[in-house]
């Protein structure tokens, strides 16, 4: 029969090891980045779902399919690694913060709002944990949040048809920056160096012609990326 002291020493042996684990765990839990994303699945608009995903080490992805322009039938898909300017950044988190990180319902649930689409924020760090999905939300946070986040949609869907076009019909940048311009002086876009990359390689090829470079120039220039 084992003495008391021997059954402690027993039990120091086999804790030490799981309480070590678990310290470790949970270190490791706190060092990851928290994480916010934001989901649209909406059929009648172009695209047709999108998510975005943004970890507070500005390292965000960005995923859409639909139809590539609203008279086309060929169905597309599109996805961007990209970075987050600092206050775009900041601003997001500040306003899940204060929509207490989607742990609660944050849809009106009025029935006579017309749909604009199925949305879901979410949100995940050591801390918390809170996801809701809502067609409306009478929330200013999530009201704040969302047209932000959908902001950067058109912003990053931008890109994707500037890539597009880049690549297979480059008489049609012209136009297209034309309105991404328009929509810029009406505040319609959130963070265009997003895109970045996409305009700086417009910007620096010669085959394109020198308007439209201006025109792309101009956009980087107006969010303080040039």
């Amino acid at each position: 029969m084992r003495s008391p002291l021997q059954i402690v020493r027993l039990l120091i042996f086999f804790l030490i090891p799981l309480l070590s684990s678990i310290l470790v765990r949970s270190q490791t839990e706190a060092q990851l980045p928290a994480v916010l994303t934001f989901t649209v699945d909406f059929p009648a608009s172009q695209p047709e779902h999108y998510s975005i995903r943004v970890p507070s080490d500005r390292s965000a992805h960005y995923q859409s399919s639909g139809r590539l322009s609203p008279d086309s039938d060929d169905r597309d898909s599109f996805d961007l690694d990209f970075t987050l300017a600092p206050e775009t950044l900041q601003k997001i988190f500040e306003l899940a913060a204060k929509a207490d990180y989607f742990q609660k319902d944050v849809d009106s649930h009025h029935k006579h709002i017309a749909f604009t689409g199925k949305k879901t924020l979410g949100y995940k760090d050591a801390q918390h944990s809170g996801e809701s999905t809502y067609n409306f939300s009478p929330v200013p946070a999530v009201q704040e949040l969302t047209s932000l986040l959908q902001s950067l949609s058109v912003t990053l869907e931008f890109g994707h048809r500037l890539q597009y076009d880049h690549h297979y019909q480059k008489l049609a940048l012209d136009e297209e920056l034309k309105r991404m311009e328009e929509q810029a002086r009406t505040n319609q876009l959130a963070d265009i160096t997003v895109i970045q990359s996409i305009l700086d390689q417009i910007i620096a090829d010669p085959s394109v012609i020198n308007v439209t470079r201006a025109r792309a120039e101009r956009l980087l220039e107006r969010a303080g990326a040039h």
